[in-house]
């Protein structure tokens, strides 16, 4: 039986495993590499070796409300969206209330995960960290992998002819800190995620000239969207979904594209996507159209050829003068503590059932979370993701047979165009809210709308029109949060309060009423006398 359950980093997903773990009564040890918590939120001046590295002006895509973990809010006051110093705060607060840090080892790496002899019968494994210069093995039950996806980056060189001879400054995104590196320099962003964007924002304001390269172009939206509320409280709605994935795909496609381009035409500022048949993650970026408009960015197309100091463009003969390259290219991602019999790793790919466990292992006691891309906030996806495996560790959920496993594996490999709904451009990437409905049905943890309009209709109502934030899937089942109702029913008051600084008072109702009604006959008279 599982009791002692290795998690390797203490990033989001590894303090939710140990908070997971410790809620099914397990024994959680959790070894982290670094001196503090916190993974890609943490900043710092100097890239470190297997940590994620981020900039100091980054600010989360995702709002308070849909990025909290789903027993426990952010505060009120924190802003809508969140720099990284403010998200490591709530980590601090997270680890805090749930006395996670007395089961965290710091400054201990893992240098290798091997199978216990014995390991068809007990699921056991051997793990080899290392602290202080000194080595040390021990045995658990169990391991639960946190180590996410964006310490290791893509930088394929190869594909850009004539990189070699380039005698400016290139470096993969990944080591940006500041903009001052761009000081009166001519920069070049090539890849158009949101990294790259946030890049050539800054620069921007700097520079001397920016450019972004794109051969594939995005989508672009902002932050605030209908009416200043944040884009995901209003998009990501169970109402929403089922509208989205009820419809034909090149429906949902253009209904997605209509949508983003309300905001500005994608075409006439060169974003448009070249396949629109699937869906890239968008980039979320207030700035980006009016840097564009302003002329201090411009969009160009894919790299044909690097030069000493300049570059040239497909399709286009003129020459670019740079001094700076920024390779916004993504990652690869790989276990190297692990043998690749456990977990192989090919063409950005793993072969993981649900996203999460190797599936030919004679003992399911072995998990990988946090290794998805959500359209949506990770943080209730990787806590649903450590719900359920400690669940199926301590064996209160079952996986099915191997060859169910293989085959939906399979299938998801293929990445096909659906019929219905969206279609994603990665593996990697999935609806958030179809993903944790899956896995919180294996728990026992979603919750049913149609049940609820008969006890509960008001709530029934908020889960099913309002925004899918995470405090539902505490409503009912293992786990249930007393304060999971109150905390939905609260969720736009927390969200608007840190905007309401300025109070300003109300018309009374009658007499706004009134001023609409007389508007209203204004408009209707306007029309008669402008048909007469």
């Amino acid at each position: 039986m599982v009791k002692r359950v290795a998690i390797i980093g203490a990033g989001v997903s590894g303090l939710t495993s140990i908070k997971c773990c410790l809620d099914e009564g397990l024994e959680p040890t959790c070894f982290e590499r670094s001196d503090d918590i916190g993974g890609l939120w943490r900043f710092t001046e100097h890239v470190e070796d297997g940590r994620p590295s981020l900039y100091k002006s980054v600010v989360s895509n995702t709002c308070k409300e849909m990025s909290a973990f789903t027993d426990f809010p952010y505060p009120e006051d924190f802003p809508v969206f969140l720099s990284s110093s403010q998200v490591l705060e709530y980590l601090r607060m997270y680890a805090k209330h749930f006395g996670l840090l007395k089961h965290i080892q710091f400054k201990t790496t893992v240098i290798s995960v091997r199978k216990c002899p014995d390991f068809s019968a007990t699921g056991q494994w051997a793990i080899v960290t290392e602290s202080n210069g000194k080595q040390e093995s021990s045995v658990f039950d169990a391991v639960m992998v946190c180590i996410g996806y964006l310490s290791d980056p893509s930088l394929p060189l190869e594909s850009f002819p004539g990189i070699e001879t380039f005698q400016g400054k290139y470096f993969h995104s990944r080591y940006y800190k500041h903009p001052d590196v761009f000081e009166g320099k001519r920069v070049l962003v090539i890849g158009m995620g949101n990294s790259g964007v946030d890049i050539a924002i800054e620069a921007s304001r700097v520079a001397k000239k920016v450019m972004i390269s794109t051969g594939r172009g995005a989508w672009v939206i902002s932050r605030v969207f209908d009416n200043g509320y944040p884009w995901d409280m209003v998009f990501l709605t169970r109402f929403m979904n089922v509208i989205r994935n009820s419809l034909p795909g090149p429906i949902t496609t253009w209904l997605v594209a209509h949508r983003t381009s309300q905001w500005f035409d994608h075409a006439n500022y060169g974003l448009i996507p070249k396949d629109r048949d699937v869906i890239r993650e968008p980039v979320l970026n207030d700035d980006l159209p009016g840097c564009i408009i302003t002329g201090k960015i411009t969009i160009k197309p894919s790299l044909k050829e690097i030069k000493e100091n300049s570059v040239v463009f497909q399709n286009s003969p003129t020459e670019e003068p740079v001094d700076i390259i920024v390779f916004a290219t993504g990652y690869k991602f790989s276990f190297p503590f692990l043998e690749e019999s456990v977990v192989k790793v090919e063409k950005k790919q793993a072969s993981l059932y649900k996203y999460i466990f190797p599936p030919h292992l004679e003992k399911p006691t072995l998990a990988v979370i946090g290794l998805i891309k959500p359209f949506g906030a990770v943080m209730p996806v990787v806590e649903i993701q450590a719900r359920w495996v400690t669940r199926v560790f301590n064996g209160l959920c079952q996986l099915p047979p191997v060859s169910t496993m293989v085959e939906e594996i399979n299938e998801t490999k293929k990445n096909k165009i659906r019929w219905f709904g969206l279609s994603y451009d990665e593996i990697l990437k999935t609806d958030c809210l179809v993903y944790i409905d899956e896995l919180a049905s294996l728990i026992g943890t979603k919750p049913s709308v149609l049940t609820l309009l008969f006890k509960d209709p008001i709530l029934a109502m908020k889960i099913f029109f309002g925004p899918c934030t995470a405090y539902q899937y505490r409503l009912t089942g293992p786990g249930k949060w007393d304060g999971a109702r109150n905390a939905i029913l609260t969720q736009w008051e927390r969200t608007v309060k840190p905007t309401r600084t300025r109070v300003v008072e109300e018309p009374p109702n009658f007499c706004f009423n009134l001023l609409k009604l007389i508007g209203l006959f204004a408009l209707f008279a306007a029309i008669f006398l402008g048909f007469k």
